[in-house]
């Protein structure tokens, strides 16, 4: 997921120096929105971690 929000930022720092204002807004929302959700889903998966004293990734 960070790399998308990675992509997302870079996207709209490109997207702004062309002068593409509304674009590089969006791009910039959707970097926003993508990094919440990573931070919810790693907060998640630290307790449960925690409270299940488990790794929460499945083995491979």
């Amino acid at each position: 997921m960070l790399r998308w929000v990675i992509t997302f930022f870079i996207l709209a720092v490109v997207a702004a120096l062309f002068g593409f204002t509304g674009l590089a807004g969006t791009f910039a929302d959707i970097a926003k929105f993508i990094a919440v959700i990573f931070v919810v889903l790693f907060i998640a998966g630290l307790v449960y971690s925690a409270i299940t004293g488990r790794s929460s990734t499945p083995r491979l």
